[in-house]
């Protein structure tokens, strides 16, 4: 390979290195340019002479001012360059440029476990929730005896899930941020995956109470010499009560409860469902500055294919879109939904705010190794995961998501947190990279994809798609839609399972949960 650069949009001042050992000194582009020093790999040359104070432009928009004179064929480095302020909430355009509706994509399906809410899943798992950090251990013990004594006899269930979590008490409970937390894992228990209907570990003294957990369902306590079976309804063993006698009581009761579960769940199978059953939660982890070059495009390419089959598509994560809110308020279907997405942008600038932080902590030590100089620079290519259709609706943080089309529900960036409050609505999960991330969620397929080839053949075994064929040009970023889009309804159907699946990769869930702790 020659000397490689990538420019994103024709205004660009800089352009990112392609080649994956980097480029020395002196190194001369086809076009002319020659690098005043060495650059590593994926970061930033300036194309031609920036001054001082002027905007260093990447993805055609601005992403810093030069603080000192940058010749052309510099290493345009993180402390070159001066934070932008961000866009000004109450400035936005509001449903200005609303993209006309993309052409139907009708006759793609996938093979599903319909649920009586309606919902859809792309797995048959038994789930069982605990009110309370207390439980989890038990709840943890009794899930591995399952699995290896009773999920046997059961073929037809791919799993058996503890649904842990390290909320439930210690909380200013009626405090109004605690409505996200419980919110949140309220919708968790409902996911598709687990046939809609949650089943319950309570320890009893707990604030978090069942009845909070689950207000609108009866929740009958399973007694240990006869648990009932209830066909789409709850019911809870709580581990305090007067008839359990010591752990292997609790155990007991627990397994039992789970074997009658498990007998309904696998009387299900698939069925052939169309595509827009799907609901797809989009994510990047560990991002470079080739995540808004390849793996980014690519799923925004497939996202659009998604909403052309009428699926659901959300993408989250507001301190990577906060910096270019700009861009999708224009495209929001109407004012009320554009509205509805600076409302989380400003809920979570008060947020920062009230913690003495603002989004300048975003970006990782990994994140500027890879090339990405700050939050404007990680935004602009965080979006493009979003495609090109019109912004359809806006969900808060924890709220189960019901629209179709594109959906930005409300999450923090961070990883973990971001995949658990998806979990509230997605039956698929797409994941993207640059500098790699080992991440997996037990409760839904986790697709992976590269932003570059290098860490695609480095973790074989762990990446599903490659993407970074696209900045050497060995494939499009067209080409990489249809195959993630393609994948998607394979791991769907349950014909092939990801890297994450097979390895069992399941990272803990964290609810995010801004209020206090007493």
């Amino acid at each position: 390979m020659g000397p490689l650069y990538v420019r994103v949009h024709p205004r660009d001042n800089v352009a990112i290195i392609v080649n994956p050992e980097g480029l020395p000194s002196g190194t001369e582009f086809p076009d002319g340019l020659r690098l005043k020093e060495s650059i590593p790999h994926a970061h930033k040359v300036a194309l031609h002479e920036i001054g001082t104070a002027e905007p260093i432009v990447r993805y055609g928009q601005n992403i810093g001012f030069a603080n000192r004179p940058i010749p052309a064929g510099a290493w345009v480095r993180e402390e070159m360059l001066d934070l932008p302020a961000a866009p000004v909430l109450d400035a936005l355009p509001l449903a200005t440029a609303v993209p006309p509706r993309l052409p139907e994509l009708p006759g793609y399906t996938f093979e599903g476990y319909p649920n009586a809410d309606g919902t859809v899943g792309t797995r048959n798992i038994l789930g069982i929730t605990t009110t309370v950090q207390c439980v989890a251990p038990t709840v943890e013990h009794a899930v591995k005896r399952i699995r290896s004594e009773i999920l046997p006899h059961f073929p037809g269930v791919d799993d058996v899930v503890a649904i842990t979590h390290s909320y439930g008490c210690g909380v200013a409970i009626d405090a109004p941020g605690a409505t996200i937390p419980i919110r949140t894992l309220r919708n968790i228990v409902r996911n598709p995956n687990f046939g809609a209907a949650p089943l319950v570990v309570s320890l009893g003294c707990e604030k978090l109470q069942p009845s909070r957990l689950l207000p609108d369902k009866r929740l009958p306590s399973a007694s240990v010499s006869e648990l009932p079976v209830l066909e789409d309804e709850p019911y809870v063993i709580r581990l305090q009560d007067s008839e359990l006698h010591g752990f292997g009581d609790m155990v007991a009761a627990i397994m039992r409860f789970a074997q009658k579960r498990l007998k309904e769940l696998d009387g299900r199978r698939r069925v052939q469902r169309p595509a827009s059953d799907l609901v797809v939660g989009l994510q990047c982890g560990g991002s470079d500055a080739f995540s808004g070059v390849t793996c980014n495009p690519a799923l925004g390419y497939a996202a659009d294919l998604l909403v052309r089959t009428g699926a659901t598509v959300m993408f989250s994560e507001v301190t990577e879109v906060r910096d270019a809110v700009h861009l999708l308020t224009p495209r929001a279907v109407d004012e009320k939904v554009a509205r509805d997405l600076i409302r989380e942008m400003r809920w979570y600038d008060e947020y920062l705010a009230g913690g003495l932080a603002d989004r300048s902590a975003n970006p990782t030590p990994g994140n500027k190794r890879g090339g990405l100089s700050n939050v404007v620079e990680k935004a602009l290519g965080s979006i493009v995961k979003a495609g090109s259709s019109a912004l359809m609706a806006v969900a808060g943080h924890g709220e189960r998501v019901t629209a179709k089309g594109l959906v930005f529900a409300a999450t923090p960036a961070s990883d973990f947190i971001c995949g658990t409050q998806q979990l509230t609505s997605m039956n698929m999960h797409v994941f993207t990279t640059g500098e790699g991330s080992p991440y997996g969620l037990a409760l839904v397929p986790v697709v992976k994809v590269s932003s570059r080839t290098a860490l695609a053949e480095r973790w074989h075994d762990l990446i599903d798609v490659d993407a970074g064929r696209i900045a050497t040009g060995d494939a499009s970023i067209e080409s990489v839609g249809w195959e993630i889009f393609h994948l998607i309804l394979d791991v769907a159907s349950g014909r092939k399972r990801t890297w994450a699946e097979k390895w069992g990769l399941h990272n803990a869930l964290s609810p995010f949960n801004p209020g206090p702790v007493t």
